[in-house]
């Protein structure tokens, strides 16, 4: 009797997962490979799948020959900057949303979910012409508010079902001990929801270090993140295919390894701030 439920455990569990998994990590793999092979090795017979035909060259010549650490900094402040901005902005409005009741709460709720549904090309335009009349195109700042734009609603929608979940009646006792408004949330809300606001900021983290079409749109030029410089190493005639992985794996590694570090409090914070909406 365990024979017959192994053998269809294998072909309908062990094998399709096996094969979702190569299908996942696959195109990963052979870009990682791509990047250890060298230039005159890929032209003349493919990706090296020994280790005896790896070699770093080509990491070597993306550092030196390029400005790619220059572009991971830009990313680093553009990502770091959005991080900030979104978090500030996002606690004080899920903390407003969640304790008070005025005119007008559920509309703005509905707003901020009506902003996701529409792609990011429809705000490029009119963000191009304010950031051009403002002074702030092609800056640090500039794209920060860009992706902020896109940060701030998930955040908000996130973040107010982690600070619904808490008891009000902690606040209340905090503010009949003297605290005010401001000092209840900094010392009740704030350390109660720590899970949901670090998880959020990875969240927006990972979004802003990944983000391209505001990058190249509203950048590109002095400020020029790692997804923009990754572009302009394809050539006009020639595509160096080992230089443009060697930057995909750079360049991903910071979201990657931040992601593995802390991915347990990431999977569970999304998943407790699902609970209560």
């Amino acid at each position: 009797m365990n024979k017959p439920s192994t053998l269809r455990r294998i072909l309908t569990t062990d094998i399709p997962v096996v094969l979702i998994i190569l299908l996942a990590i696959g195109p990963f793999a052979w870009m990682i490979l791509t990047s250890l092979t060298p230039t005159a090795q890929l032209s003349a017979t493919g990706v090296s799948l020994s280790p005896a035909g790896w070699s770093l060259d080509n990491y070597v010549r993306l550092l030196e020959q390029t400005s790619f650490l220059v572009n991971m900094l830009h990313s680093l402040i553009i990502a770091g900057g959005t991080v900030i901005l979104g978090l500030v902005v996002s606690v004080t409005a899920a903390y407003a949303l969640s304790r008070f009741r005025f005119p007008g709460r559920k509309v703005i709720m509905l707003q901020f979910l009506l902003v996701n549904m529409f792609p990011i090309v429809l705000l490029i335009l009119p963000l191009f012409v304010l950031f051009r009349n403002i002074g702030i195109l092609d800056t640090h700042i500039g794209l920060i508010l860009a992706n902020s734009t896109v940060a701030i609603p998930f955040a908000v929608w996130m973040l107010t079902s982690y600070v619904g979940a808490i008891p009000r009646s902690l606040d209340e006792a905090a503010m009949i001990d003297g605290c005010s408004r401001l000092q209840a949330l900094r010392r009740i809300v704030l350390p109660l929801a720590m899970p949901g606001i670090i998880s959020t900021g990875i969240y927006i983290f990972i979004t802003a270090w990944n983000e391209y079409l505001y990058a190249l749109t509203l950048g590109g030029r002095n400020v020029r993140p790692v997804t923009v410089a990754i572009q302009t190493l394809i050539g006009e005639y020639q595509i160096e295919w080992g230089l443009l992985a060697a930057g995909g794996v750079v360049g991903a590694l910071p979201a990657t390894i931040l992601f593995l570090l802390v991915q347990r409090r990431l999977i569970g914070g999304l998943t407790q701030g699902a609970v209560k909406g």
